[in-house]
């Protein structure tokens, strides 16, 4: 039966371990969105690389054992969960000696940085990149034209025009699939589980399983992820906001002095 007390209990009694928790989650999402990112770009630009008719026969091999693998890489990826890919990860690098469960560091930090974290942190950033990939080159498809022609007439040459004119558009443009994206890690992360990354929902099955208090614990995590997408969300949607050249005020009464200012 559903008991309110042991709620409190668990806020009260394991607040250090949840906030190690959410910390984790945080870490493993913002930064594998990021530089899953970055890593998405590249992809992008591989998987859009053009073979010149100009271009020397090794060269347009090479191109296209970067565009396969590039789109090989999209596809593999997108189409496997990430607890499969973290599995095979985990497994892999064991087959090859390594185990992460060796990499410690410091005791003051060892609570949240560990071995599991890193192996965490690699997985849902190859993860993420490639769904990065398609977001790029969607943005790189809502890019006018005009925009290339412009900057051609300007004298900007080919690699200038992709990256000075066409990425930060392209950017800008798919903002709001890539703050959907680290929505998406936040909740996803969880699934890290399995190869013993300590984040939230490992932290709190294992407070679950210690307090014989199921049903309040889940609900507490899920409040707790619905608590962070909505920051989260609201973070992304300023961040859209400002990039598109609206003033951002968070004085809650900022729109009333500025209608009270025009009136006057």
């Amino acid at each position: 039966m559903f008991n309110f007390d042991k709620i409190g209990k668990i806020i009260s009694e394991q607040s250090d371990i949840i906030w190690a928790g959410i910390f984790s989650t945080l870490i493993l999402s913002i930064f594998g969105t990021f530089v899953g990112l970055i890593l998405g770009i590249f992809l992008a630009y591989g998987k859009r690389m053009k073979i010149n008719d100009y271009d020397k026969a090794y060269v347009k091999v090479f191109k296209k054992i970067i565009t396969y693998f590039c789109s090989f890489y999209s596809l593999f990826f997108r189409g496997t969960p990430m607890m499969v890919q973290a599995l095979i990860f985990k497994y892999s690098f064991q087959a090859m000696g390594v185990n992460f469960e060796n990499i410690r560091f410091i005791p003051a930090i060892s609570n949240v940085f560990n071995g599991w974290l890193i192996a965490g942190l690699i997985v849902i950033t190859i993860n993420t990149a490639a769904y990065m990939c398609e977001i790029v080159i969607s943005g790189f498809n809502g890019v006018d034209i005009g925009q290339i022609e412009g900057a051609k007439a300007l004298g900007f040459n080919s690699k200038q025009t992709s990256t000075i004119v066409v990425l930060p558009q392209a950017i800008r443009n798919a903002i709001p699939t890539i703050g959907n994206e680290l929505i998406v890690n936040i909740k996803d992360s969880s699934v890290l589980n399995v190869i013993a990354v300590s984040e939230l929902y490992y932290r709190m099955h294992d407070i679950a399983t210690t307090n014989y208090a199921f049903l309040e614990s889940y609900l507490l995590l899920a409040i707790i992820y619905f608590i962070l997408t909505i920051i989260a969300s609201i973070v992304l949607k300023l961040i859209e906001k400002k990039l598109s050249g609206v003033k951002i005020s968070l004085n809650p009464f900022g729109r009333l002095l500025r209608r009270r200012r025009e009136n006057v």
